[in-house]
């Protein structure tokens, strides 16, 4: 038998990792990742041989239970579950979201401190915006469903998902205005913000006051230590662990401790410029005299001791903050979103009637039709609305070289909702009132409207870019 040549194994290898690096670089990848993992859901939550065993893996236990031996009366002392309830699919939903929130928080944090939300003039126009995207949604799923079981459910179809929407504007290239483009970022985060206040405020549980008030202690300790001036990321992750355990069990979602802490992450480096220049000197100049005297193999042991000091000197000259979002960001585009639409995309299909966008009952309301229009409609018009209004009213600046065609084209991408309002569909409908089977039911109406409604806005958004671009080139 040949063998294979070791240099082309290690060839192999590298021209992989070469295009791994370059596909994750692009705008579009975690957008075909993510729905590689829709396709893949679906199909693992119907086909016969798979649906059992995905359900059985979601619903795996992953509690600590203690208990001590049962005395004569048949009670145990010591009985201790932690965490409540955690399953798989609650570990994803309420620990690995955590670090997706998280990265949330540290990006509207950049934004709004050096970005694109960072001064009035910027901000004003896609903050306005973002907040006609969540209303005129949410006003039309209320009207479709109020007073039904269905109600609780509008902050479904008020997010956007920026990850596909920047994707296809990628793709779409130079027909949209550069402008355009960081409008829509901009408003994505900004949209992202308002979703996270809207799933603290109306999607936690019952509120325990002193759980809460012991998390808010240990926030403003942290926020003590960041005025003190300590920057190191260590001295932050223990109360980062605390607050999420409190927030679990206080009643607030536990997503939101990820939200906090990012705003409490500091952005200012250990090292300032001067600073940075002057240790920087020293050690090259240190590397220098250490090359000069052994002109041997590089680097030696003396250059080895000064490349590492040189590269934390690198590392404590760049905000904890920076160094996180960018850390964290690949983990989340192509671990975490993908987890958590394996998790939750896929609905078993045991009632057609869940692809009937348009039925409605006077109990169940509809939430298909309350997601599917206000995103496909709610959003592009809400969106549009409200960027005209700030315009007129003087409040906020149209993008440059943008036509209100083509600004219109744009906000129709802003109806893809996808990851945001999957999470908040897995909090809606949730009650005393409500029996379990019908929560579970309106779940997975209202994530497969999620799916059909941010598709076709995806689908609509793009062949009216397409056609705007057409006619104005004329």
């Amino acid at each position: 038998m040949k063998l294979i040549p070791i240099y082309w194994w290690n060839k192999e290898v590298h021209n992989f990792r070469v295009s791994q690096t370059r596909f994750t670089k692009q705008p579009w990848a975690g957008g075909v990742v993510l729905i590689i993992c829709v396709v893949l859901a679906m199909l693992l939550a119907n086909l016969p041989f798979t649906k059992s065993i995905y359900r059985a893996i979601l619903e795996t236990d992953l509690c600590f239970h203690i208990k001590s031996p049962a005395d004569a009366a048949g009670v145990s002392a010591i009985d201790w579950v932690f965490p409540k309830d955690m399953t798989v699919e609650k570990f994803i939903n309420d620990i690995l979201m955590v670090i997706f929130f998280f990265t949330v928080g540290l990006e509207i944090k950049r934004e709004v401190v050096c970005g694109e939300l960072s001064s009035a003039k910027k901000a004003v126009m896609p903050v306005i915006a973002a907040f006609g995207g969540v209303i005129v949604p949410a006003v039309i799923f209320t009207i479709v469903n109020h007073g039904t079981m269905a109600s609780s459910g509008w902050g479904i179809p008020t997010a956007t998902d920026i990850a596909f929407a920047v994707g296809i504007l990628s793709i779409l290239g130079d027909k949209v205005p550069i402008s355009l483009k960081v409008f829509l970022t901009a408003l994505a985060i900004a949209d992202d913000l308002i979703a996270i206040i809207v799933v603290a405020l109306f999607y936690g549980g019952q509120i325990n006051g002193g759980l809460l008030l012991a998390a808010l202690m240990v926030i403003l300790f942290v926020v003590l230590m960041k005025r003190l001036g300590e920057k190191r990321f260590f001295f932050y992750v223990l109360p980062a662990i605390v607050v999420w355990f409190l927030f679990y069990y206080s009643g607030i979602h536990a997503t939101m401790s990820g939200v906090v802490m990012a705003l409490l992450i500091p952005m200012e480096a250990r090292y300032n410029r001067a600073k940075f220049h002057r240790r920087h000197q020293i050690l090259f100049n240190q590397l220098l005299e250490a090359e000069a005297a052994d002109a041997g193999e590089f680097p030696n042991g003396p250059e080895r001791h000064y490349l590492r000091h040189l590269s934390g000197l690198a590392k404590r000259s760049i905000g904890p903050s920076y160094r996180l979002e960018h850390k964290l960001g690949n983990f989340v585009t192509f671990f975490i979103m993908p987890v958590f639409a394996l998790a939750n995309a896929g609905v078993e299909i045991t009632d057609p009637a869940l692809f009937n966008i348009f039925s409605y009952t006077p109990d169940l309301g509809s939430v298909s039709m309350g997601v599917f229009l206000g995103l496909l409609i709610g959003k592009p018009l809400g969106i549009t609305l409200a960027s005209f209004l700030a315009v007129k009213c003087k409040a906020g600046e149209m993008p440059s070289k943008a036509s209100w065609m083509m600004l219109f084209a744009v906000a129709c991408l802003g109806g893809i909702g996808f990851t945001m309002s999957i999470f908040v569909d897995t909090l809606s409908f949730a009650g005393p009132d409500i029996p379990a089977e019908i929560t579970a039911y309106l779940r997975d109406a209202g994530k497969i409207a999620v799916l059909l409604g941010s598709l076709c806005a995806g689908v609509l958004g793009s062949l009216l870019i397409i056609f705007v671009h057409k006619l104005e080139k004329k």
